[in-house]
């Protein structure tokens, strides 16, 4: 996945205009900086967290010092059913760098949504837009999965808010009906009449471990190599935020809103944002991610003013979990670029 042919479908069928500013290096020419990083620990509990009102936003946060007060934001935002504690090992890799901000989005980890709140991915881009805009100057903005796409969003509509974007598989619109996206394949069953009541009952049943391997088995290429206190952070995760009394009706609001963008006709499809993006992207993606193709990388790249690509074999969904070493050597390798005028 070195090139991308000229024929590559960019849109899905949809007509697009490819960035006009010139590209001075290859679309996968990606440094990985030699910058020393703090020893990786996979023992760390996740970063303190509280409640941050930025612009007229309120969000739970967690955060990362950095090497002063005066240093650059990083701000990283969680996909769909995840929260701020998706971050921890990168946020931690960096922390030498930037004062990172991770946040969990209205009706997601301990975010309580605001009254009225649909869950549109329209309302969540506002969301991180009006909180951006309240912090001071542009912003290292990171974005996995449902976090990447909004992140897309925010970087083409305020441009100002936006230092560099970091794209994790973001959720681009992936049509294809495989039941190996869910992280139970009896899911798609509980939509079934007849047999539907059952399935829904067998779902609601399952232990938080069992949902927690099965989400871990989703989204990771190599489940096995998670440490065991990380798979138990993951069950008393789990174990909280079934007891949200807003999480589940959050969650399935905002599938139906991920779900209703890819839908979108033409003149409003996420292909058509991307193009729109200024700021300078670095794009993340497994060779093994389930829940959304890497095929769909190069066109995101490609797409992207000033994109990008890093393809990692044997990772899955979540390289900011599986691979936090390399997705910070590249992060910091594009923020070194920068700052040389290389990217």
């Amino acid at each position: 996945m070195t090139t991308v042919s000229s024929a590559a479908p960019l849109g899905a069928g949809i007509p697009l205009t490819l960035p006009t500013r010139p590209r001075t290096h290859a679309l996968t020419s990606v440094p990985l900086s030699t910058a020393a990083l703090p020893p990786l620990d996979l023992t760390i509990p996740p970063w303190p967290g509280e409640m941050m009102t930025s612009g007229d936003v309120t969000l739970h946060v967690r955060r990362t010092p950095g090497p002063s007060p005066t240093a650059p934001t990083a701000v990283f935002v969680h996909g769909l059913g995840g929260s701020s504690t998706n971050w921890t090992d990168l946020m931690g890799q960096l922390a030498g760098r930037v004062n990172g901000i991770a946040v969990d989005l209205p009706g997601f980890g301990r975010t309580p949504p605001p009254d009225g709140y649909d869950f549109s991915m329209a309302t969540h881009t506002d969301t991180v837009v009006r909180f951006l805009a309240g912090l001071d100057g542009p912003v290292h903005l990171f974005g996995n999965s449902m976090g990447g796409a909004i992140a897309l969003a925010v970087a083409a509509q305020r441009p100002d808010l936006v230092r560099s974007l970091t794209l994790v598989s973001p959720a681009v619109p992936d049509l294809r009906p495989d039941p190996r996206r869910c992280a139970n394949p009896m899911m798609p069953l509980a939509f079934v009449p007849l047999i539907g009541n059952g399935v829904r009952r067998r779902l609601a049943s399952m232990t938080p471990r069992e949902q927690s391997l099965q989400i871990l088995r989703l989204c990771f290429a190599r489940p096995s190599v998670v440490p065991d206190h990380r798979v138990d952070e993951g069950v008393r995760e789990t174990i909280e935020r079934n007891g949200l009394p807003y999480y589940r009706a959050a969650l399935a609001a905002t599938t139906i809103g991920l779900i209703r963008s890819w839908l979108a006709p033409a003149h409003k499809s996420m292909w058509r944002v991307v193009p729109k993006v200024t700021a300078p992207s670095l794009v993340v993606w497994g060779t093994q991610d389930r829940l959304v193709s890497v095929r769909k990388a190069p066109r995101t790249a490609q797409l992207l003013q000033r994109g990008r690509l890093l393809v990692l074999p044997r990772v899955g969904h979540c390289a900011q979990i599986e691979r936090p070493v390399t997705v910070a050597r590249a992060v910091l390798g594009m923020w070194e670029a920068l700052e040389r005028d290389q990217w």
